[in-house]
């Protein structure tokens, strides 16, 4: 694969633009400056520095970040900062054929929602984890206004009726060790759904963060605000693990 053709599939410009990158000797592999755009490399495990940033070769972007509250997952925010200003510039010019260029959100959360958020320029992935069918269990940990009793979480389990669905949603799980947490299992996606959720119990969300989406749990070590790339072994278990349809069992364990 050409150089600049690598560098073009990783989203540092036009092909014009990663060849004149290359020409001015801003380009280095292995510590050794590449000046040929022409240069036939195999772009697997490539590691190489592009005006000072270390980058990675990735056919597909698959990453997690940190969700901050005060953020909006939308390109073109309306009140807060749009989370995709805390990706470097290639994640977001990344070319994408018959598509929005750059990685794109996997669902979203509330502004004010902290916590696991996927992105990918993979849309199949982006299919396969949004879809309803699939049932992708998504674990959320809710700060109440108002102490959670036995009664509440009965109905959470049971199913409660949301105003624009007649069809009881269910949560697949559901614990609480402390009177104001509650930590909730959700197979579906709906719109504000655990305020919802809790508001027709009788209480309602002071504070919510999303702490799993299927296998994969939110790091410790990784900051608000902060991202990295999935390893191969995370996504595919984020492809494969679906939930026992039958009992409803998401089958994660609980961060």
């Amino acid at each position: 694969m050409h150089l600049q053709d690598i560098l073009y599939s990783q989203g540092f410009g036009t092909r014009r633009v990663c060849a004149g990158l290359i020409q001015q000797g801003l380009v280095t592999i292995g510590g050794k400056v590449v000046n040929d755009p022409f240069a036939d490399l195999d772009p697997e495990g490539l590691l190489f520095t592009v005006q000072g940033i270390e980058w990675a070769y990735h056919e597909k972007a698959y990453l997690m970040l940190h969700k901050p509250a005060g953020t909006e997952c939308s390109q073109k925010p309306s009140t807060y900062p749009s989370i995709y200003t805390l990706l470097p510039s290639p994640l977001r010019l990344r070319p994408n054929k018959g598509a929005v260029q750059g990685v794109q959100a996997i669902g979203r959360l509330d502004q004010d929602t902290t916590g696991l958020l996927l992105l990918t320029d993979d849309g199949q992935f982006i299919h396969r984890m949004g879809s309803p069918k699939h049932h992708v269990p998504k674990v959320y940990e809710v700060t109440a206004k108002h102490p959670v009793d036995e009664a509440q979480m009965a109905k959470l389990l049971a199913g409660v009726v949301l105003d624009d669905d007649p069809k009881p949603v269910r949560a697949a799980a559901c614990e609480s060790d402390s009177p104001l947490h509650l930590r909730l299992t959700l197979t579906e996606g709906k719109y504000h759904q655990v305020k919802r959720m809790l508001a027709a119990v009788g209480n309602r969300v002071e504070g919510l963060h999303r702490s799993r989406i299927g296998q994969l749990a939110l790091p410790a070590d990784l900051a608000p605000g902060q991202w990295r790339w999935l390893d191969a072994g995370q996504v595919a278990a984020l492809r494969e693990k679906t939930p026992d349809k039958a009992t409803g069992n998401p089958e994660v364990s609980q961060p």
